[in-house]
């Protein structure tokens, strides 16, 4: 990366790093929704249910992964712009061999406590036989997954974005691909989604290990000395990313059992498949806030006050539009989206209602979302911790524990849109307060 081209062409390099990333991410939401149309049409309704009872799992190894990459990713930026290259490749390495040794220490241990597991899930005797048969094998798949979104961090840090994005093409379309033929032709049932999740993701890690051994300019693998420091400023750094991903693990747990108490399975169900669209939203601007990571950190090393502050204007005007488009296109397509995943009249009801009262989240959602990143991306984890804690687990847990008590389902798809827009408000004074001081120090400076 060059700070002159950048600050020359800020809103053309901001494309140029999201884009690639926002395509990864939306791939990546597309598999899920992949994965949840052929439960829905070639298994059974109750299969979509059984999948999302578990997502507690995915959300705890994608925080620890996002945590140890973002928070990794974010110092090897800052020492990147400001030409320490040994601290970079330290950092870089340390990173990667923590996050495998930990998603399979992970792995490991749900495994053998695995009956315990599903009786804290809450997973009722008619769900039990799809749960286990998807998540045990699921489990060696999530640990591969966090070390490829780990790799592409660090790809899309040196430069090359495309490159993940390939990956992520082709682990899409092959995901796909193995869906139909696992579950599709010869009924190995939810087991075949589990089985074709796990070989894309392997031969995607092996196309992102090739990268860094053979085209890699900046980032090699080599011998390190472990150093407690970096680890602790990474695990600093990514904190709030963490608490954003344990939060959709608590919260995830308290959305079902919520559900289950109030409406049953069938809610479950339609609760997911409205869930497919917030999915797909929140890959777009996370894609956006991974693209612009490795640009604030870079340009806060080396001390471009102006540009890290355009950068992040352009990026939440960016998201703030997405919103907005998603948003008018959901009120019209909400009723043939219901249809495509489950025959049941009353599921499909429930989904196109509740897409219409969810999506407005989407108005502030990409804001707070951006606003954690750039807080990570300038080592101001205190403020991108704070709120991440008040989005996914403070005002979200009395949303969950509050509205659907009083307005059944209706309360269920008011929950995000009333967290977002109480959440929002912090963000934006964390920002007013943090762009004075950016100016302060500007005056100080001429």
């Amino acid at each position: 990366m060059e700070l002159k081209k950048i600050q020359e062409n800020k809103f053309g390099t901001i494309l140029q790093f999201s884009i690639p990333a926002i395509i990864s991410m939306i791939l990546t939401a597309l598999i899920t929704v992949t994965d949840g149309y052929f439960a829905g049409n070639y298994i059974e309704k109750n299969a979509i249910a059984a999948i999302n009872l578990g997502l507690p799992i995915v959300y705890l190894y994608l925080g620890l992964g996002l945590m140890l990459a973002v928070g990794g990713s974010v110092i090897a930026g800052i020492a990147l712009g400001a030409c320490e290259k040994e601290k970079c490749l330290t950092t870089f390495n340390q990173t990667i061999v923590v996050t495998a040794i930990v998603s399979l220490f992970i792995s490991v241990v749900l495994t053998i406590c695995f009956g315990g597991v599903m009786r804290l899930l809450g997973v009722e005797n008619c769900l039990e036989n799809y749960f286990r048969d998807y998540y045990q094998i699921l489990l060696w798949e999530l640990p591969i997954m966090i070390l490829c979104n780990a790799l592409g961090m660090f790809i899309r840090g040196e430069g090359n974005p495309q490159f993940f994005m390939a990956t992520s093409i082709f682990n899409v379309l092959s995901n796909v691909i193995l869906d139909y033929v696992f579950v599709g032709r010869p009924g190995y049932g939810i087991k075949g989604i589990a089985y074709a999740s796990l070989l894309t993701g392997a031969v995607s890690l092996l196309l992102l290990l090739c990268y860094i051994l053979f085209w890699s300019k900046v980032y090699k693998f080599c011998r390190f000395r472990f150093d407690a420091v970096a680890f602790r400023n990474t695990i600093f750094n990514g904190s709030s990313e963490f608490i954003g991903e344990m939060s959709m693990c608590i919260t995830m747990y308290a959305y079902n059992i919520v559900i289950l108490k109030n409406v049953g399975v069938d809610g479950v169900t339609a609760f997911t498949i409205v869930g497919y669209v917030s999915y797909l939203f929140s890959m777009i601007i996370v894609g956006f806030g991974q693209g612009c990571v490795p640009l604030l950190s870079f340009v806060h090393g080396a001390g471009d006050r102006f540009t890290e502050l355009a950068i992040r204007r352009l990026t939440n005007l960016c998201v703030l539009l997405c919103g907005i488009v998603l948003i008018v296109l959901m009120f019209f397509l909400a009723t043939p989206y219901s249809h495509a995943f489950v025959d049941s009249i009353e599921i499909q009801q429930m989904v196109a209602f509740g897409t219409r009262i969810h999506v407005l989240s989407f108005l502030f959602a990409g804001i707070n979302t951006i606003a954690s990143f750039y807080f990570t991306s300038i080592s101001k984890a205190k403020e991108s911790a704070i709120i991440s804690f008040l989005r996914g687990i403070l005002i979200l847990l009395i949303c969950i524990l509050t509205l659907p008590h009083f307005f059944g389902m209706t309360g269920v798809w008011l929950i995000a849109p009333i967290n977002e827009a109480v959440t929002v408000i912090v963000s934006i004074l964390f920002l007013l307060v943090n762009d004075r001081s950016c100016k302060l120090q500007d005056k100080i400076v001429t």
